[in-house]
């Protein structure tokens, strides 16, 4: 329970830090605006994410994994879509803010395995 609750924290923060790098990626709302929206990103990632992946394997195997970037460009735009709070001007915009929200969550996900015993 603990770790969901985390992980729609860590989403929420993301998405916050792909508003502040990425240009075209808007966010306005309060902090628990902010977690509402962590926690349609985290169902979108349960939910849709397996079954996107699924239908895509071939592009998948065709382009070694680059079309990764896409799907979560996808994805983000369709939290964006779903949220009033969350705006995404376009597909680069949406593809850069996937991959913020990506390598965020990576990089928290290394931190916070390696301190577990």
């Amino acid at each position: 329970m603990v770790r969901i609750l985390l992980q729609i924290v860590l989403n929420g923060l993301g998405v916050m830090l792909a508003a502040y790098l990425v240009p075209g990626v808007h966010y306005t709302g309060s902090w628990p605006y902010l977690l509402l929206v962590g926690l349609v990103i985290g169902l979108i990632n349960l939910l849709v994410r397996p079954l996107v992946i699924l239908l895509s394997l071939p592009a998948l195997i065709l382009t070694l994994g680059l079309f990764y970037f896409l799907i979560n460009g996808g994805l983000f735009y369709l939290a964006a879509w779903l949220l009033d709070g969350l705006t995404v001007d376009g597909c680069l915009p949406a593809v850069l803010g996937g991959l913020v929200l990506a390598v965020f969550n990576w990089l928290v996900q290394g931190v916070v395995k390696k301190s577990e015993p």
